[in-house]
């Protein structure tokens, strides 16, 4: 089998050094004109894209505008490696996988503050209601990151930044129509100073939607969607270069979904379910320099909050109110040119509205540039949970850069989760008592890759391979009445990125993954498809029109119910530029009307599309 990864490898990048665009940022490391620009923040010690040892890719918020995407959900699944998976369109309980990892392994960050769902028995984040509109970036650091940022970064971490503020006075508005009675919009005013900044902004949408359970076995009820967010960040300058800083992201929606079915396809079929979840996160940030400026400190207070309430025939049938505090201390210390040493604390609160912990974590990076080719970083971190004591993690990456056009990386980690408060509370099937001996899921992993770009500047190609063991997986047994540690997964494969600017005006860019996944007994592991990728092809010529079409494939995956075949699917999107504050755009969604599922039973839209326009001031 891992022939066969090597072949697929060895196909695509010889098709992606010949034929995709130099410009692709929506990729893994080095996808960028300007490489040695691109900062990751993600690893902690704000390394360029070429100093980075592990794969990382970065998408922009100029890549969410070019696609058109509403939701985050759509602009990660673009990432080679990352696979989505929701419970029908408009709202449906949305996750991500990295690497063939489970959705609850996967942590969420935004502006630098956990936001995984402490009230889901896995404690993983629902992607379903964040909108793209107020992200100014996203980066998907893969493979096993505690070292980084403690637990549930088992599988990889997708790191959010809202928008920032712009300098001077400025305001902005969008609106489009679509396809299902759907209406989306927002505005916003941002501010800028040499005094501090601010950000105001909100976005809401609204649509008759589709059925969640797939029309084709006969159901025909529309189950509808209503969102709202509200943004705000912003800041203040201090004295000796300090800054005191804040952002708030909160958002409310009501989500109409199916019913259990044990009869149907994927256990779903029609029914009158209504779940409201409100949302919020946001932190308070504190930045000063000491020693000259060689000692950059960082201090965040951090919250997240998520209450969701379900009703069957309007009857309240489910609730839950979940929060997490964190705290967290950072110093970088500029040792000399060579040398860059990261130490910090951390304190994580969760709560689930009836149980609650805390976790304690002590950190340190320690960079070493021994030549300006070569970066070597390592870490290590220990994190104290208040239930399951102490763990320790560790991490190494090195990136070489013999050229101006190669680049060689390699990383090497741990990761760990600890068991959620559901996992350790929940009993059924005649257990008195939760399983005392449930201990924290562990993994180890390490890619290794290289970078290519041309000479003219127009093009690069990018190839990892990766491999991760993950033990002690937490599974729900009715052997046991509850949760035990049964379960055990291995993946390994190969993801590739290539972009080639064809002419001025015309660029393509391809992400491709070849992922095997496996339990412990060598069965598939469900939701990860072995083969999946995309092919963009990007029109920006000298006069106001740019447009873009996108392919997206994803092959066959297993269902816990069943096979989900493969699906290919057509997107496009064009933009008119009106005047220098106008611009119309519209989008067209599954050209060519396929029909198909992300999981097993739940519908997906046909053709459809929107159109709008934006105003900026």
């Amino acid at each position: 089998m891992k022939q066969s990864i090597l072949l697929a490898g060895v196909a695509t990048l010889a098709f992606s050094t010949h034929a995709l665009p130099a410009n692709a940022q929506l990729t893994t490391t080095a996808q960028s004109d300007n490489d040695d620009i691109i900062i990751v923040e993600g690893t902690r010690l704000e390394q360029t894209i070429t100093e980075v040892g592990s794969s990382v890719a970065v998408i922009t918020a100029e890549d969410l505008e070019e696609l058109d995407f509403d939701f985050a959900l759509d602009a990660v699944a673009a990432a080679p490696g990352v696979t989505i998976n929701q419970n029908g369109a408009f709202g449906g309980a949305a996750s991500v996988r990295i690497r063939g990892a489970a959705s609850e392994q996967t942590l969420v960050l935004i502006d630098g503050v956990p936001i995984n769902d402490p009230t889901a028995p896995g404690g993983g984040y629902d992607f379903a209601s964040l909108d793209a509109a107020n992200i100014e970036r996203i980066e998907i650091l893969k493979g096993p990151q505690s070292t980084l940022w403690g637990t549930d970064a088992i599988g990889g971490v997708v790191s959010i930044t809202t928008k920032t503020p712009k300098d001077g006075l400025g305001a902005s508005a969008f609106g489009d129509y679509g396809s299902y009675e759907t209406y989306r919009g927002g505005a916003a005013i941002t501010g800028a100073n040499e005094t501090g900044d601010f950000r105001l902004a909100i976005t809401g949408l609204q649509t008759d939607g589709i059925s969640k359970a797939d029309e084709i076995y006969g159901n025909t009820e529309k189950d509808g969607y209503e969102s709202l967010s509200y943004a705000a960040k912003g800041g203040v300058n201090l004295p000796n270069e300090a800054r005191l800083g804040g952002s708030l992201l909160y958002t409310d929606s009501d989500i109409e979904t199916d019913s259990f079915d044990a009869t149907a396809p994927g256990s779903v079929s029609d029914g009158d379910e209504v779940t409201n979840s409100e949302s919020l996160s946001g932190n308070v940030t504190l930045n000063f320099p000491l020693l000259d400026g060689r000692l950059t400190n960082d201090v965040l207070i951090g919250y997240a909050d998520i209450t969701r309430r379900s009703y069957s025939g309007g009857v309240e049938s489910f609730s839950a109110d979940g929060e997490r505090y964190t705290y967290r201390y950072q110093g970088t210390l500029a040792i000399n040119s060579t040398n860059r040493l990261a130490i910090g604390a951390e304190r994580e609160e969760i709560s689930d509205g009836t149980e609650d912990t805390t976790i304690d974590g002590l950190f340190a990076l320690y960079e070493f540039k021994p030549v300006d080719t070569l970066t070597l970083s390592a870490g290590l971190r220990n994190d104290d949970h208040e239930r399951f004591g102490s763990e320790t993690t560790a991490r190494a990456a090195a990136a070489w850069n013999p050229s101006e056009l190669v680049t060689l990386r390699a990383s090497w980690a741990e990761g760990f989760k600890a068991p959620t408060l559901f996992q350790t509370t929940y009993v059924c099937c005649g257990a008195t008592q939760p399983n005392a001996d449930l201990m924290p899921e562990t993994s180890t992993g390490w890619d290794a890759g290289i970078d290519l770009r041309t000479s003219d500047g127009r093009g690069t190609a990018s190839v990892t391979w990766f491999e991760q063991d993950l033990e002690n997986l937490i599974a729900f047994s009715f052997a046991d009445g509850g949760y035990s540690n049964i379960a055990l997964a291995e993946t390994n494969g190969i993801e590739i990125a290539g972009a080639y600017r064809l002419t001025d005006w015309v660029s393509l860019q391809a992400n491709y993954a070849y992922t095997e996944a496996e339990d412990g007994t060598g069965a598939a592991l469900i939701r990860v498809p072995e083969h999946a990728g995309d092919v963009r092809t990007v029109f920006d010529p000298t006069g106001p029109f740019s447009g873009t079409v996108l392919v997206r494939y994803n092959g066959e995956e297993e269902d816990s119910t069943g096979p989900v075949q493969s699906w290919t699917r057509v997107d496009l999107t064009g933009s008119y530029e009106v005047s220098d504050t106008v611009e119309l755009y519209g989008r067209v969604e599954n050209l060519f009307d396929r029909q198909y599922q992300q999981l097993l039973g739940y519908g997906t839209p046909g053709l459809s599309g929107s159109a709008g326009i934006r105003l900026t001031l």
